[in-house]
């Protein structure tokens, strides 16, 4: 075990069921705080509230381009459903993006990337510096995405299920032209019970495999986790999509997961039955949405095994980072096409990536070296 005091030994396995701590800084970021307030609408959640009002003890932010800061780590999934939404509506001059690196201990991410260690816009060297400036000695984890008041530096939310809802729902001023439609009105009510199973059984599903403390708590999540991921299989198997013919919010919390199964999630967290690979239509959707523009041109393979296999020193004390698998596959055909529909709905696909945001070459085959 680490001597470090800063190390993770023993954060993540803390008992025989691991359970998630779901209670994050309710603020948001809203067009019409006076509507919201009087709304009435419902609070909190661990999948966020499409309609959702204020919670008690929260504040509401007034949406302003150019005032706010999306802290998000490329190796995080909840973070990278962030990064995914704001690219897909097109908020990259409304909302800026800063990126710590894979790898944290217990006190938080850090810019390590970054010129000096410091984010450039924020200048701090860790996202903790900025939950201070807000809440002195933050008592919960510091976790990202976190959206930060730039003038300020004091972080506003770290509400991940609500963050990206609001990007769609509060920030439509700012989308760009043909911006897709992740919450369609007409589909809400039979989404969210969808992004509720993924985010149970999967999402954190694969984090009750990983991070279970004896093997009947590991028992009773990999049954569950697969027999989740086994109705997935079937509901893809005439959907092109989860709620259809295009592209909506529970794709993109799905995909996060998706993304990192084989890589990670399949051997660092004993989610072993078979691999993603393996299983054809949740192979084909993932393949397709990797290769649409604002999926798979956010993900940073290196740093999302650097930091489960780095950071999780409980479950793998040795930190070393295995050197597989091939990615190489995850541009090969994936033939979604012939169940009709279209993955933008009426709208269009977002511009290519910024060259400032874009994944180093070498860490996605979408970004091949030379």
């Amino acid at each position: 075990m680490s001597e470090d005091k800063h190390s993770t030994a023993g954060a993540y396995v803390t008992g025989a069921e691991f359970t998630r701590d779901t209670n994050y800084i309710q603020d948001r970021i809203v067009a019409d705080p006076d509507g919201v307030r009087a709304s009435g609408g419902p609070t909190a959640g661990s999948i966020g509230n499409v309609h959702a009002g204020v919670a008690e003890g929260a504040d509401l932010w007034p949406v302003e381009a150019g005032r706010y800061r999306l802290v998000a780590a490329r190796a995080c999934p909840w973070a990278n459903r962030a990064i995914i939404v704001r690219r897909l509506l097109g908020l990259e001059d409304a909302i800026s993006l800063g990126t710590p690196g894979p790898v944290h201990d217990v006190r938080s991410w850090t810019f390590d990337l970054d010129e000096g260690g410091v984010d450039p816009v924020l200048g701090t060297e860790r996202i903790q510096e900025n939950y201070f400036k807000r809440f002195a000695d933050y008592p919960r984890g510091i976790t990202v995405p976190a959206i930060v008041d730039v003038p300020t530096g004091a972080v506003v939310t770290n509400d991940y299920p609500q963050i990206t809802m609001d990007l769609s729902t509060q920030w439509k001023d700012f989308h760009r032209e043909g911006a897709p439609d992740l919450l369609p009105e007409g589909k809400i009510e039979e989404m969210m019970p969808v992004i509720k199973r993924i985010f149970t059984e999967v999402n954190n599903g694969v984090y009750r495999c990983g991070f279970a403390g004896s093997q009947e708590s590991y028992d009773e999540a990999y049954d569950r986790l697969w027999t989740a991921m086994d109705w997935l299989e079937e509901r893809l198997s005439t959907r092109r999509f989860l709620m259809g013919d295009s592209i909506t919010e529970a794709d993109v919390r799905l995909f996060t997961t998706l993304v990192r199964f084989d890589p990670v999630y399949h051997g660092h967290f004993k989610t072993n039955r078979n691999k993603l690979t393996e299983m054809p239509n949740l192979w084909g959707y993932a393949r397709e949405l990797f290769q649409l523009p604002g999926f798979g041109d956010t993900v940073d393979f290196d740093q999302i095994k650097k930091h489960y296999y780095v950071v999780h020193e409980d479950i793998n004390p040795t930190q070393i980072v295995p050197g597989g698998p091939d990615l190489e596959n995850w541009l090969e055909p994936h033939g979604r096409e012939a169940l009709g529909g279209n993955p933008w709905g009426t709208g269009t696909a977002p511009d290519p990536v910024r060259e400032s945001e874009k994944v180093t070459a070498g860490h996605n085959p979408l970004y091949p070296l030379g």
